[in-house]
């Protein structure tokens, strides 16, 4: 997957988080995690698209750090949604084995150019 490519997947990741976010219950939780869900997850798309402009390795490293971080958390939310029933889990778990795998690939991105650092 190209980088271009992987910058459509993520927004549309975030795309899909946000509406998932506007989907949960209008409860003080409800409330809290939408706020939580639609600033990490948006954070990734935007935070991808910082990396891809990464004038070095250091900073390439430093910004996909953030973006590791973010979509952690992103599927830190989602699985706290699943864990306190405010969303059916079917609604869910596609989109946070998106969480995940947009994760792994940025991990093994991460490790890549670190290890070409040594």
């Amino acid at each position: 997957m190209n980088k271009e490519e992987l910058k459509e997947r993520t927004k549309k990741f975030a795309h899909r988080c946000v509406k998932l976010a506007n989907a949960l219950p209008e409860t003080k939780i409800g409330r809290h995690i939408q706020g939580q869900l639609v600033r990490c997850s948006t954070s990734v798309a935007a935070n991808y698209r910082a990396v891809c402009l990464a004038q070095s390795r250091a900073s390439f490293v430093a910004k996909m750090s953030i973006v590791v971080e973010e979509a952690d958390e992103t599927s830190f939310w989602l699985e706290f949604i699943i864990d306190e029933k405010l969303l059916p889990k079917e609604k869910i778990s596609l989109l946070l084995k998106e969480a995940n795998e947009l994760s792994a690939i940025f991990i093994a991105s991460r490790k890549t150019i670190s290890s070409k650092n040594n």
